[in-house]
C-alpha cells in the first residue's frame, strides 16, 4: 500500500482541478517558465482557431498515458528524477495511466501566443505533460506558463482566505478554518480507551486488526486526532 501520511498527502490522493495557461511557440527544460528555453517553433494563425483547439484539448479526455517530465520527484531506481536531469544523465522515465476527466477552453490570447484551460484531472496528472502535449497535438511546442489549483476534492479555491484578508480581519479565520475532523468525515472511526490513548499519544503502536489505512482517532465521543493502521499496527499521524 502507498504510504498515506498527513493533510498533504491525504488531499494529494484525490481529483484535482485547475486553470492553467499554456504559452505556445517555446519549450523549456523543465516545461514550465522555470526552466531554460531548449526550443523555439513557429505559431501559426491556423492553431488559435477555437474549434481546432477545442479539438485537441477533447481528444485528452479519458484515460490517456503520461511521461513524467525528467524534472520531477519520481523516484527511478530509488533516485529522483530531478537528480538525474541536474547531473545530466539519461534514465528511462516509466509511463503512468491518469484520468482527465474533462477540460474546457477558457481564452484565446493570439498577442501573447497563450492558451488559458480549465481542466478537471485524477491524482498524479502532471499538468506540465499535458501543456506540452497539447502544442504538439497543435502542431507547435509550448510550456505551461501558469498553473493555479483551484479545487481538490470537495475543497474549493472560492472558500480560500488571502493572507491580506487575515491581516484586515484576523477573526475570519474563526468562520473559514475547517477541522481536521471534518477533512477526515469519509474515513472510519476508531474509539480507544483512555489508557490506549495514553499510549497512543505518547506514539506507542497500537495492535489493531482493522484494514490499512487512515482513521479518525476517538477518546469516547471526543476526537483525539488522526491514525494510521499498517500491518496491523495502530500509530498517531495528526493530534489536536
Amino acid at each position: 500500500m502507498e504510504k498515506e501520511l498527513g493533510i498533504a498527502k491525504y488531499l494529494n490522493n484525490h481529483d484535482k482541478t485547475y486553470e492553467v495557461e499554456l504559452l505556445l511557440g517555446k519549450k523549456t527544460t523543465t516545461l514550465d517558465e522555470e526552466g531554460e528555453i531548449i526550443e523555439e517553433g513557429k505559431v501559426p494563425e491556423k492553431i488559435f482557431e477555437r474549434e481546432r483547439i477545442d479539438q485537441v484539448l477533447q481528444s485528452f479526455v479519458g484515460k490517456i498515458k503520461q511521461t513524467p517530465p525528467i524534472y520531477s520527484a519520481i523516484k527511478v531506481n530509488g533516485k529522483k528524477l530531478y537528480e538525474y536531469a541536474r547531473k545530466g544523465q539519461k534514465v528511462e522515465v516509466p509511463t503512468r495511466e491518469v484520468n482527465i476527466y474533462n477540460m474546457q477552453l477558457q481564452n484565446i490570447d493570439k498577442n501573447a501566443n497563450i492558451i488559458k484551460f480549465k481542466v478537471k484531472c485524477s491524482k498524479g496528472t502532471y499538468i506540465r505533460t499535458l501543456c506540452e502535449d497539447i502544442a504538439q497535438k497543435l502542431g507547435t511546442v509550448g510550456y505551461m506558463k501558469n498553473l493555479i489549483r483551484i479545487k481538490v476534492g470537495e475543497f474549493n479555491i472560492e472558500d480560500s482566505t488571502s493572507i491580506e484578508e487575515l491581516k484586515e480581519n484576523p477573526k475570519i479565520i474563526e468562520e473559514k478554518i475547517i477541522p481536521i475532523e471534518t477533512i477526515f468525515k469519509d474515513k472510519n472511526k476508531i474509539i480507544l480507551n483512555e489508557g490506549k490513548i495514553k499510549h497512543f499519544l505518547n506514539g506507542v503502536k497500537l495492535s489493531n486488526s482493522n484494514p490499512d489505512g487512515i482513521y479518525r482517532i476517538y477518546q469516547e465521543e471526543k476526537f483525539i486526532g488522526i491514525g494510521i493502521i499498517e500491518k496491523n499496527l495502530l500509530k498517531r499521524d495528526i493530534i489536536l
